[in-house]
């Protein structure tokens, strides 16, 4: 009797243990599940967390360019102020420059009073050539006394005439000679016509440019 107990007693609890195995089994994939659910949920937090902290660098590093951006067109802007500044000074300077220059130009012109000759026939030689050219370059009669005096003073309407100081050469005593292009050592007509444009373009007219040399010493 008690060896038939035994055996069913110990069939009995490897069935109780057979049992609790199960539930224990159970109750074991229950924890394993919660626990991979837990491990999903934070890797996916992680994931989140992730991607804020990029989106954030993103950001930060989209804003760092917006301000070096900004920073590099206000330095541009600067500079083109203080550039323009610059030019605009400069521009006031040669105006200011060249209102002095023309101030001094009409300061210094005295109008001629003595006779004014009746035609070229009044003169010749060199005088009469640089006559006929005077009226050739638009100029009237009137301003022909003072280019003979100013040039007298100059050269003596010598075309050979040269200043041993300075170099200046010619009727109109231009330096360098040769800019009064070719034939410039020999002609009075090419001496001639060249002093009367530099006179145009310096002194508007002979009268002018004589009153400068009285008031200067050159022109």
């Amino acid at each position: 009797m008690s060896r038939l107990w035994s055996r069913y007693g110990i069939r009995t609890l490897a069935i109780a243990l057979l049992a609790v195995g199960v539930a224990g089994g159970y109750y074991l994939g229950e924890d394993r599940e919660a626990q991979q659910q837990g491990i999903d949920a934070q890797l996916a937090a992680n994931v989140d967390r992730a991607e804020l902290d990029y989106q954030r660098d993103r950001q930060a590093v989209y804003q760092a360019a917006i301000v070096r951006k900004r920073a590099a067109e206000h330095e541009a802007a600067v500079k083109a102020a203080e550039a323009a500044k610059a030019a605009a000074e400069r521009a006031r300077k040669a105006e200011a420059a060249a209102a002095t220059r023309k101030k001094e130009r009409e300061e210094a012109v005295k109008p001629y009073t003595g006779p004014i000759p009746a035609s070229c026939n009044e003169y010749s030689g060199n005088r009469q050539i640089g006559c006929a050219l005077l009226l050739d370059a638009g100029f009237g009669l009137d301003q022909m006394p003072c280019l003979d005096k100013l040039w007298t003073k100059e050269s003596g309407w010598n075309v050979k005439a040269k200043n041993s100081s300075s170099g200046a050469y010619g009727i109109p005593q231009a330096l360098p000679g040769d800019k009064m292009g070719p034939g410039w050592q020999n002609s009075a007509e090419v001496q001639i016509r060249w002093g009367l444009g530099y006179i145009k373009a310096r002194y508007d007219t002979p009268c002018g440019a004589w009153s400068y040399f009285q008031a200067k010493g050159y022109y």
